[in-house]
């Protein structure tokens, strides 16, 4: 894809991320400032909604995000096959590479529900011994789920055929990479579905005092400081 920013520069597929970081920012200040006042007034509850009602939210953005990869994808072979390079896999498709920005926001704005959400939810739900190891328990959650990706992959390349793989080694413009798209989407439905399961038998937790709201509001920020730092780290 085209990554030219000007006629002299352009962007490395590696900085792409930025515009996750740069959502991801820029949404826990509006979540904080915007979007907790006012939804408060319709919830009556101090932090507008609850931690796992923030994590619901934050799945279905990630499904949304996925899904929209896969449109982008096939535009990306179209423009391809017009200009006769879909077996020319070190071709630069005359397409611009920010046509992938919308996944990317999209995703930025998928943590700034559910990761902080979950953290969130380990900092008020787990007993009091245990809430030093809220980070340690979010960060073990985070390397299972790469894992599990690249399980998934594995599982794609090998048995989505050879002919037609998914996800050749050689040619993507010959793979089947919307596909898997709507596959992992799937999964994340399956993801989505076991949550609600778990928390229509899940019994809150009382939280001790959270009467003071300021304190309250004081302890989120906090937590969403944390969660961007590990964030940014890992996408740097």
């Amino acid at each position: 894809m085209d990554r030219h920013l000007s006629q002299t520069f352009q962007i490395s597929p590696a900085n792409m991320s930025i515009f996750s970081v740069i959502t991801m920012m820029t949404g826990v200040i509006l979540y904080e400032r915007l979007f907790v006042p006012i939804v408060r007034r319709f919830t009556k509850n101090p932090v507008g909604i609850t931690c796992i009602q923030r994590m619901g939210i934050g799945f279905a953005i990630n499904i949304l995000a996925t899904l929209i990869s896969a449109p982008v994808e096939i535009k990306r072979k179209e423009v391809a096959a017009k200009y006769n390079l879909l077996d020319d896999p070190k071709a630069i498709i005359p397409i611009s590479v920010f046509w992938l920005v919308p996944q990317y926001c999209f995703h930025g704005l998928a943590d700034v529900f559910m990761s902080v959400g979950l953290f969130e939810f380990l900092f008020d739900q787990a007993p009091e011994s245990m809430r030093s190891s809220a980070t340690a328990i979010y960060c073990i959650i985070i390397a299972i789920g790469s894992y599990a990706g690249t399980f998934i992959v594995t599982l794609v390349h090998k048995y989505s055929g050879k002919e037609r793989n998914w996800l050749p080694d050689r040619n993507l413009n010959r793979g089947r990479l919307e596909y898997y798209y709507y596959l992992v989407s799937g999964v994340q439905v399956l993801n989505l579905i076991y949550f609600g399961i778990c928390l229509w038998f899940y019994t809150y937790k009382p939280l001790e005092e959270i009467a003071e709201i300021i304190n309250k509001e004081e302890d989120l920020e906090q937590v969403d400081a944390k969660i961007l730092a590990s964030n940014l780290e890992e996408k740097v």
